[in-house]
């Protein structure tokens, strides 16, 4: 069994709480149970926030490294602030996509640059042999 919610503010994204469970669970908790258990969500109801379900795996990385994790209210995207070493501003942290998305579009994008240049090389190479062929037919 797996269950991961996030639970976040309506009204600025941020995440209220998060409901987790793996392995041999007897009961998954409902949206109900949440409210009545989880600490932060007490005093609130579903109006208040957004609930989303994750899938297992899905930003478990992201979820460990972030510091925090916001809702984007106009894309409707999960986005993480992740901690800086070079630049530590834990006052305004800065969100972006998560790094497995990230990862994601670097991987595609190296699959698409090394087509290109796989396809640039070929086309040297048959270019070189034009040249070559045109040598010979002009030293004949």
């Amino acid at each position: 069994m797996f269950l991961n919610r996030l639970y976040f503010k309506k009204t600025n994204g941020y995440l209220v709480a998060q409901s987790y469970r793996k392995g041999d669970v007897l009961e998954i908790p409902t949206v109900e149970d949440d409210f009545a258990h989880l600490a932060p969500l007490m005093g609130l109801t579903l109006n208040d926030v957004y609930m989303i379900n994750l899938s297992e795996g899905e930003y478990e990385q992201d979820l460990r490294e972030a510091e925090s994790i916001r809702l984007n209210l106009d894309t409707m995207s999960v986005e993480f602030s992740y901690k800086d070493p070079n630049a530590p501003d834990p006052e305004h942290p800065v969100f972006e996509k998560s790094l497995s998305e990230k990862v994601k579009e670097l991987q595609d994008e190296n699959t698409l640059l090394k087509a290109q240049n796989a396809a640039l090389s070929d086309r040297a190479d048959f270019i070189e042999d034009v040249i070559a062929e045109m040598a010979q037919q002009v030293y004949r």
